[in-house]
């Protein structure tokens, strides 16, 4: 039978007002949740394995249980360091041309870009896709190996913090796009091969999508710390703001913030504001940031191609135009999409929602947050042109016959992807909600703690 919710008041004195019984357990009215997107107050029920919370008035996911999430979570982080293990250690892609040919490991793809002087692009690159990965995923194995002893290991709520911050710059899945149309444009060139070490990574990229959707953040932080109890008198059925509460955007416990709306998490220790200090002008500004370097990205040449001899600069729109030549339209319309729709249409999609903010209102504020989900999901798939011409630059080496370097434009793209994300990042969608409300709004439920 489900157990009481504990009273601060019934607790003996010097005890910490957290309540440690299973998630599955707690009553409804103790967990409350203030939506990330719309800053809805909602009580969450009991969830069980296979069930997700979603926030009633946006749509947003508050909760996902999962079964067995700690052993699920551990078996699947380890098998993908295994993957990822076997990526680095065996040859990834080689090519022949003519009797010469190159073969070239996955770590190449970022040293190489060093020795043309693009080191920016080969850290971007090896962060992405291999050293930020590697450490979401042995800090997976840390946290969930103290859970499954009952005894969480050493640093491990500072572990937990940093895996939501890790998350969105992992980018192997979009690698394999990359380096699935670098075959494709090399494929009429030269017989190309593909390595154990491409297998491995294919398998990685997988792995490590599924280790991130099996990670139950809210079973992981209820196991490490507790839930301490909500704040007094807080209301379900409103928003947090006007009652001076916030939710964790970490660990997603509702706070209660101090007279200036700012404050730190009582379980996790991060940062907490009514709303993002300055959102609507650091988005403004990093938009501008974004498309003063996307002029330089689309005027100069990504990548430069040599062959006999003859040298031949290729901008983005060019190697567009070349694969529709080569009868390559699948491809062409991939790299279009992600290199040209893609930055321009998050540039626009931002600044319009900085534009609407203020005058948004309950019934258009759903859409226009849908919009922006959109936009924060697809900003890191305009990575697939840098990756193409971290692989071509790191395989296609065959002297005058045979050569590809990497342009100037390699690193203004780069930077507009970079940028564009942190953008998305530091506009608050909860602005979208703050008009009044319609009068016909269903009237806020009381909650007692």
């Amino acid at each position: 039978m489900p157990r009481p919710a504990l009273r601060a008041p019934s607790l003996p004195r010097g005890t910490p007002l957290v309540d440690r019984s299973p998630p599955e357990t707690r009553t409804s009215l103790r967990r409350l949740r203030a939506c990330h997107e719309c800053d809805w107050l909602t009580a969450l029920p009991p969830l069980h394995g296979g069930e997700k919370a979603e926030c009633p008035r946006c749509g947003h996911v508050l909760a996902t249980r999962h079964h067995r999430p700690a052993q699920r979570s551990m078996a699947l982080a380890l098998a993908s360091l295994v993957a990822l293990a076997l990526a680095v250690s065996f040859p990834f892609i080689s090519f022949t041309v003519s009797g010469i040919g190159n073969r070239i490991e996955l770590t190449q793809t970022a040293t190489t870009l060093i020795g043309f002087h693009q080191p920016l692009v080969a850290i971007a690159v090896v962060l992405t896709i291999g050293v930020l990965p590697a450490v979401y995923l042995v800090g997976v194995v840390w946290l969930q190996a103290g859970l499954l002893r009952g005894d969480p290991l050493p640093a491990s709520r500072s572990i937990a913090r940093s895996l939501s911050h890790l998350h969105p710059w992992m980018m192997a899945d979009v690698f394999i796009v990359g380096a699935l149309v670098s075959l494709i444009k090399i494929a009429g060139m030269a017989e190309v091969g593909l390595g154990i070490s491409f297998w491995a990574f294919c398998a990685f990229a997988l792995l490590l999508l599924l280790t991130t959707q099996s990670l139950d953040a809210d079973w992981m932080w209820f196991s490490l710390v507790g839930e301490p109890l909500a704040p007094e008198g807080a209301r379900t059925g409103e928003t947090a703001a006007p009652q001076g509460l916030a939710g964790c955007t970490t660990c997603g416990l509702v706070n209660r913030l101090d007279g200036e709306g700012h404050g730190r998490c009582r379980r996790c220790g991060e940062r907490l504001h009514a709303r993002k200090p300055d959102s609507q002008q650091r988005t403004w500004a990093l938009l501008a940031a974004a498309t003063v370097m996307y002029l330089p990205a689309n005027l100069y040449p990504i990548m430069t191609t040599t062959s006999l001899g003859h040298d031949t600069p290729s901008t983005i729109i060019g190697g567009v135009v070349q694969l529709m030549q080569m009868g390559s339209w699948p491809v062409a319309v991939v790299i279009f999409v992600a290199s040209v729709i893609v930055p321009v249409g998050k540039l626009v999609a931002l600044a319009w929602l900085c534009l609407v903010a203020k005058r948004s209102n309950e019934l258009n504020a759903a859409t226009r947050t849908r919009l922006y989900r959109l936009t924060e999901f697809i900003g890191r798939w305009s990575m697939v042109d840098v990756f193409v011409v971290a692989i071509l630059v790191a395989l296609i080496r065959a002297g005058a016959l045979l050569s590809i370097s990497p342009g100037p434009a390699a690193l203004a793209f780069a930077s507009v992807v970079v940028i564009t994300m942190l953008a998305a990042m530091t506009f608050d969608p909860r602005m979208l909600w703050d008009a009044p409300l319609p009068r016909d709004a269903r009237p806020a439920q009381g909650y007692s703690p």
